[in-house]
């Protein structure tokens, strides 16, 4: 039953988290972080002993003796709330990611939902409480700064890193504060774990091993031309009739124009600059070389993704790819083709309309 409550909950969170720019998610997960914070706080400073005697639960209020009465509660309201803010974020996150570097903080996020599932026992530790935390503010403030402030840099990100370390150490506060049976110095041992976690992620970013939240890519490809008419853009592309899977080329022929085609989703307020960043190798087996990187500037909010095509000449045969970056040079997406010698000739074309 918990896996398949577990699987459950994935796949809703899947279903109803639409858009990342979405008011109502965002304040969901708001929602979900001060209430973590607040069972971080009561865990720390009541611990999750059973409750004590009835006479010393007369003396206080009400309220006072539920508190008291549901700290066993604590670990697993902990869990509940950590579940939903990693299966979010799992969700958003995985949007972004490609398989390059910038998986592996997906990575982390996807093995901390899974293991989440298993930390009950080990959420009355205030130290990993305190990590764990600081985790879920900074994956949350990674996407949410660019979202409402319109703007994608590393001072946005570096802001957004320094707020999650300004959250944890006020959670941090509460706990130690007019506490006697807490000592500054143990503190400091809890919540240095959690800043080197928050350098760690900061050397992530700088690494480009963090995806480029909240911008993703809704569609990509290849084509033999790309024209716009009435609102919506015609890809004409090689496909044999049995093809029915295929929505752009995979193969394309030497020496012809070659139009690279993709749509990049980005929140109402975001206007950004992404590239097509194009690579070329003439044999499987070596590495990829840069050849060319063209700026494009987008504006959110198109569900669809923000429409936009770079095109080259004269590509000599081989292996070549576009990866479409942020400014800041993380990998939003990557569209692949070979190009290879070919009789010439007019080939017959199927048009998509995107």
């Amino acid at each position: 039953m918990p896996a398949v409550f577990f699987l459950s909950g994935v796949i809703y969170d899947t279903v109803t988290l639409t858009r990342i720019d979405r008011l109502q998610d965002n304040l969901l997960l708001l929602v979900y972080i001060l209430l973590l914070g607040i069972m971080v706080v009561l865990t720390g400073r009541l611990g999750i002993e059973p409750p004590p005697d009835r006479d010393q639960l007369a003396a206080l209020t009400p309220f006072s003796r539920w508190v008291l009465r549901t700290r066993p509660y604590y670990p697993m309201a902990s869990q509940f709330l950590m579940g939903g803010l990693f299966s979010a974020y799992a969700i958003f996150y995985s949007r972004s990611a490609t398989l390059t570097g910038t998986a592996v903080f997906l990575g982390l996020l996807v093995g901390l939902l899974v293991a989440n599932e298993f930390l009950r026992d080990r959420l009355s530790n205030l130290r990993l409480l305190i990590s764990l935390y600081a985790l879920v503010c900074f994956a949350f403030f990674t996407f949410f700064l660019p979202v409402i402030t319109g703007s994608m840099n590393s001072l946005v990100f570096l802001s957004g890193a320094v707020l999650s370390a300004v959250v944890t150490s006020r959670v941090v506060h509460l706990v130690y504060r007019d506490n006697p049976d807490r000592s500054r110095r143990e503190a400091i041992g809890v919540i240095a774990p959690a800043f080197a976690l928050i350098g760690l992620l900061i050397g992530f970013y700088f690494m480009n091993w963090i995806p480029p939240v909240p911008l993703s890519l809704k569609f990509g490809g290849i084509y033999h031309e790309v024209k716009k008419t009435d609102g919506s853009f015609e890809l004409s592309y090689e496909r044999k009739w049995f093809e029915v899977w295929k929505r752009s080329d995979t193969t394309f022929p030497a020496h012809e124009p070659i139009y690279c085609f993709t749509a990049v989703f980005a929140p109402v307020a975001l206007n950004t600059t992404v590239y097509h960043h194009w690579y070329y190798r003439e044999k499987a087996g070596r590495a990829f070389t840069h050849a060319d990187r063209i700026p494009v500037k987008i504006s959110g909010g198109r569900e669809g993704g923000y429409r936009a095509y770079t095109f080259k000449q004269q590509l000599d045969p081989g292996d070549w790819r576009v990866d479409v970056e942020s400014e800041d040079g993380r990998i939003i997406g990557r569209v692949a083709v070979k190009v290879v010698d070919q009789p010439g000739g007019s080939p017959l074309l199927t048009t998509l309309l995107y």
